[in-house]
Formats: C-alpha cells, structure tokens, sequence
C-alpha cells in the first residue's frame, strides 16, 4: 500500500510541478505585455519584445510641372511699298509700265488664262454681240495670258491714259488711226510681233493666240520704249478706316446682251465678289480658281454704232452714274476718268478703293441691274 501511495504522490508532484511553471510563464508574459503598454503610455523607455512592425513608407510627392509661358507671335512687319493699281503691301517699288491686253470673251474663248492675276480689268461691248475684256499687268508676272484679240479706238484710249504697253492682234481702222495719233506704244501679233505671242494647238485659230508678261517686257527694251512708269496712283482707302453706305448686295446680275450676262456673288468669308458668266463660276483656264475682285466698278456710258458690223464709239472719259461695290455693299456713285484711270465720287469726294482687285463694267446707258 505504501508503494502505490509514493508513486501517486510523485505524480502529482511532478503535475503540480508542471501547473505551477506553465501558470508562471503566462503570468510572465501578461506582466511583459502590461509593461510594454505601460511604456507606451507614459513614454518611458523600456525594453520591448522583438516584434516586426512594417513601417509607412512614404511617397515622394510629383514634382510641379513647369509652366512654359508661349512667347509672343512675332508682328509682321507691313511690307514698305504699295503696288500703284492694286494698293497691296509689296516687298519692293514698282516703276515699271503697266501692259495691256486684249482679251477676248466670245464663247469659243473661254475659259480664259490669266485673268486671275491681272491688277484690273475692264468689259466693255467690242462689235456686234460681243464684250471685250482690256487686262492691265503691273504686279503680278503670269506666264498665260489670253485669247489675245484685237484693239478698238476707246480701248486705245484707256492704254494712252494708263501709260501702258498694248498688247493686241489686229485692229479696226479707226483703232489703228487712234493708235498713231495717240502715239500708243503697241505690239500688233498680226503686223510684226508675232515672236512675242505663241497658239495653243488644242483650241482652234484665232482662239489660241497668248504672250506674257516676260516676252512683252523683252519686246519693250527691243523696241526701245520707254519703261519707267510715273503715273498717279489711286486712291486707297483701309476697309477699317471708311464703310462703305449704301445697299447690301449678295448677288447682283448685269445683262450685257445674250450669251453675256455678268455675275458677281459676295463671299462673307473672302470678302470679295467671285464672278460668274451665264451663272456658271468664271474660272481660269489653267488653275481652276474664281475670277476674284475686291472692287467693282458699274459705269453707264453711252454707246454708239458706227457701222453695219456694229462697231461702236463708247465714251470712256465720262463723267456718268454708275455704282461702287465694296464689301457686300453697293452705292450709287458718279464715275469719271481722271489720269488716266476711272475714278468714283458722292457728294463728299472721291471714294477710295479697298486694297486688291479692280473689275470695270462699261455699260450702255439705262442698263438694269438685278440685285438681290
């Protein structure tokens, strides 16, 4: 009996043993954990657990973009010169002559070449059922210009007043007497300057006669003319400076006689009149573009026919009614040709022209135009 109560109380011992130092590591352990805590509180230093804490890791903040400041577009500098017949800004001084062609307008001509660039143009009836254009060059240098066709006494008289060389095939009698009398410097296709004019081959004779402004230069110095030009210059206005009054004008329609009617449509976005013949766009013949213009001109003139092939004596010199339109608006005006250029006036004075292109339309006298 003794035996088997030792070994029991050696059991237990041993349990207890076992109790007691399980109760004491965990007492151990809460006690650390209260201290660690303790610590924290008070902020006193203590030792602490080996314990990995995953610290915050801080991002590095963008840095700001820079902002570039554009620089200032450049001005542009205006160009020094004005071009005498078109008052648009040119790099150098024009002292050249202007030249003059004849340009003809019969259907078998068009479309024409070279009408694009001239600094102005006349129409004007020529005989019969016909109008006649009178395409004066001084700025630009187109490399085509034609049909080229032949001269009347008032369009001689329009190339003595601008001074210019004119450029034609052929002539009525009375333009030929006006040309000596006038002492006009000319260069006539048919009666011995056929080397500064050419045919195109595609169109049928005598449709296809052309020249440019390079060989008409070329034939002046051979021909000794003289080449400096000192005429007068036009009247310009800037379109901020004066507006025109008077009646706005989308499309106006001017009935020469059949086969001859006459458009003009304003472009708001241009801001120039784009020209139309029998209502279909009047193009060039080698570029494609619009027939532009910045001015037009309406002149009523009397007209006179002198012969059965109904040939006409036109006065060009005026003073008559006609119309100014500029910048979608038309204004009735009186018109007249003073140094050698047709100028247009009211009852204040001379009204300036807007810098670019100059159409003239001579007309018979009570012609009525269509304005919507």
């Amino acid at each position: 009996m003794m035996g088997g109560y030792d070994l029991k109380i050696t059991q237990d011992s041993t349990l207890i043993a076992r109790t007691r130092r399980h109760i004491f590591r965990n007492t151990l352990l809460l006690l650390t954990a209260a201290i660690v805590l303790t610590s924290c509180d008070s902020g006193e230093s203590t030792v602490t657990p080996q314990i990995s804490i995953l610290q915050e890791t801080t991002m590095p903040l963008p840095s700001p973009t820079e902002v570039v400041t554009p620089s200032p577009s450049p001005i542009p500098t205006p160009d020094p010169y004005k071009a005498p017949l078109t008052g648009l800004g040119i790099e150098a001084p024009i002292t050249a002559r202007p030249i003059m062609y004849m340009v003809e307008n019969s259907p078998s001509a068009r479309p024409q070449t070279g009408l694009t660039d001239a600094d102005v143009v006349y129409e004007i009836l020529a005989e019969g059922e016909i109008t006649r254009f009178i395409a004066v060059y001084q700025s630009k240098v187109p490399a085509v210009i034609g049909p080229v066709r032949s001269i009347r006494p008032y369009f001689v008289e329009i190339g003595k007043g601008l001074d210019a060389i004119v450029v034609h095939a052929g002539w009525s009698q009375d333009g030929m007497n006006a040309i000596v009398r006038l002492k006009v410097d000319h260069l006539d296709q048919v009666y011995g300057d056929d080397r500064y004019y050419w045919r195109d081959k595609s169109r049928k004779a005598p449709h296809n006669l052309y020249s440019n402004v390079e060989k008409i230069r070329q034939a002046a110095l051979d021909k000794k003319f003289h080449v400096e030009w000192k005429n007068p210059l036009l009247k310009f206005t800037a379109p901020l400076d004066s507006k025109l009054e008077g009646q706005v004008v989308n499309n106006i329609t001017i009935p020469y006689i059949a086969g001859y009617k006459v458009g003009y449509t304003y472009d708001k976005v241009s801001g120039l009149f784009q020209r139309s013949m029998l209502g279909e766009p009047h193009k060039d013949k080698v570029s494609g573009q619009i027939i532009e213009a910045k001015n037009i001109i309406i002149c009523e003139a009397s007209h006179q026919i002198l012969d059965k092939e109904g040939r006409r004596a036109v006065n060009i010199h005026g003073p008559g009614k006609g119309y100014l339109l500029q910048e979608g608006i038309i204004k009735e005006v009186t018109w007249k040709e003073k140094d050698g250029f047709i100028r247009v006036s009211d009852t204040t004075g001379e009204l300036g022209l807007l810098p670019g292109k100059t159409w003239i339309q001579v007309v018979p006298k009570g012609t009525e135009l269509t304005i919507t």
